[in-house]
This record gives structure tokens, sequence and C-alpha cells, in this order.
């Protein structure tokens, strides 16, 4: 059906605009989170699956607090993935504030034993690349990604005495 009022269509555009501009303003540059892996505790698993339970150190650097409501990730090791997990657990970091989230994770016995494959040119002392990767889901504009990467240095043997 045509607008049979162009001044009212003219009228509303303003709103429109302003009601659009005022939802951009919601959707800020945020500066990103900090994300430290803190702790693995094992979890049962079936068969030959190995499950943890992989503690995150989340930290907020912004002035608004980030409310989720779902967690997943993924960790890569040696450049070969390794494990993932999802958590549909609930809560928020606090504005300059941190929060420590489990979340559990399964590593396949194919990832295991493409991990031991690939250490058995490990030598000690080498370092061994790792990246943390996920989503904090936050609602349609509030999922929040995350990168962690590294190297995981393995100490020297000690010297015999």
């Amino acid at each position: 059906m045509p607008c049979r009022s162009p001044a009212l269509l003219l009228a509303l555009l303003p709103l429109l605009l302003a009601g659009s501009l005022g939802g951009c303003g919601s959707l800020a540059l945020r500066d990103p989170l900090h994300i430290d892996l803190v702790g693995l505790e094992p979890l049962p698993g079936q068969g030959l699956e190995m499950r943890f339970a992989l503690k995150l150190r989340v930290q907020n650097p912004n002035d608004r607090a980030l409310d989720y409501h779902g967690v997943a990730l993924a960790l890569e090791l040696n450049g070969q993935p390794l494990a993932s997990g999802v958590s549909d657990q609930r809560g928020q970091v606090p504005r300059f504030g941190e929060a420590l989230l489990s979340v559990p994770v399964s590593i396949s016995a194919f990832s295991a034993m493409r991990q031991a494959w690939g250490a058995a040119g490990y030598r000690s002392g080498q370092g061994l690349p790792y990246e943390l990767s996920g989503k904090l889901a936050g609602g349609l504009f509030g999922t929040t990604r995350f990168t962690d990467r590294g190297v995981l240095n393995w100490p020297e043997p000690a010297a015999p005495q």
C-alpha cells in the first residue's frame, strides 16, 4: 500500500535516524578482554577421551560490565587442534574487574595421539606454541571473541649431582 502522507514520512525520518544512531552507541568499541589460562583439573571421560575443567581468568579493562550466557573455546598446541569445549554458564565480568570461568574441554584419543606423535621430535627446553581462542556469548551484538597465544617453555631437566 503506497504512503499517502509524504509529510508524515518526512516527520518520522529524523526519529528513525536518531533511533538507529542511538543503537550504534551501544556498539562502541571496547578494549579486548585479557584471558589467562590459570588451571586444569581432570574430569571423568568416556572411553579413550580425556576431559578437563579449563580454568580461565577473564579481565575486563572496560568501563562497562560484560554479561555473558555461554562460552565456547578451542585450544591448539604446536599448530594442531588439541581440545575444545562449550558451557552454557551465565555470568558477568564486572567493569574494570575480573571473573574466573571453568569450561569443560575434551581431548579426543586421536588428538592426543597426534600430539604425542608430533612431540616425538621435541627436545627439552624447546618451546611449544599454543593458541587459545573462543567467545563469550552475549546476544546479537554482545558476543566477545578472544584469543591468547604464547609458547609453553618446559624447564630443562635437573642436572645430575
